[in-house]
């Protein structure tokens, strides 16, 4: 049986400065008052519940930052502008651009635009996912007993 979104087309096209898409909603990262991020928005690019797969571009401004968070799903991500810095797991790793960064399912990960470059990435997730994991004052503590990670925290 074939799926009417398996016909090759041209959903959508790029803005003229190519870092968003035409005709896609532009929705503000998360609802959350709690300023856990910041200055990151995203667009829904492809979300098909008969694979569970979505795919979705993120555009962190200088200086913001995703969520530390971990989830049940793995992530896959790949960066398309700018640059800066993520945490996965125990590492912090440099973000340029076309670098491909995995996130193994319950991993704490957090990704950071750098002071004077956006950061714009797709990342591919289960369109069925779980609900994100925060952490806990010993979460916290335990990451920043890392030098690296309580400097890339700070």
């Amino acid at each position: 049986m074939t799926h009417p979104e398996d016909k090759p087309h041209r959903a959508f096209m790029p803005t003229p400065d190519g870092h968003r898409w035409e005709g896609v909603e532009h929705k503000p990262y998360k609802e959350d008052e709690r300023a856990l991020f910041k200055d990151i928005s995203r667009q829904t690019l492809f979300s098909r519940p008969d694979i569970a797969g979505e795919l979705r571009y993120f555009e962190v401004a200088p200086g913001g930052h995703s969520t530390l968070e971990r989830h049940e799903h793995v992530h896959a991500v790949l960066i398309l502008r700018g640059g800066g810095q993520a945490l996965v797991g125990d590492r912090v790793v440099a973000l340029l651009q076309n670098d491909l960064v995995t996130v193994p399912p319950m991993t704490w990960h957090q990704f950071r635009a750098g002071p004077d470059v956006p950061l714009g990435f797709l990342c591919m997730v289960d369109a069925q996912r779980d609900k994100p994991q925060l952490p806990t004052e010993n979460d916290l503590e335990s990451l920043k007993a890392d030098a690296v990670i309580a400097k890339f925290l700070a």
